[in-house]
């Protein structure tokens, strides 16, 4: 049985992160530097656990 996605709010991503600041996620977004996000109608971002895994995955390798 496959476990299905989750859409991340941007604070459970900071959380996720150790507590990164709102300011640095969103500055991260500016330079193409954060996970594929998804822009909600009403303005809200979300981001799916898979493409934050993939993204966090990303950031291994390159260290």
């Amino acid at each position: 049985m496959r476990r299905r996605d989750e859409l991340l709010t941007v604070p459970q991503v900071l959380d996720e992160l150790g507590g990164l600041s709102r300011r640095t996620f969103y500055r991260w977004r500016e330079l193409g530097h954060a996970p594929r996000c998804i822009k909600l109608p009403n303005g809200e971002i979300r981001v799916w656990r898979s493409d934050f895994a993939t993204w966090l995955d990303t950031l291994r390798e390159a260290a």
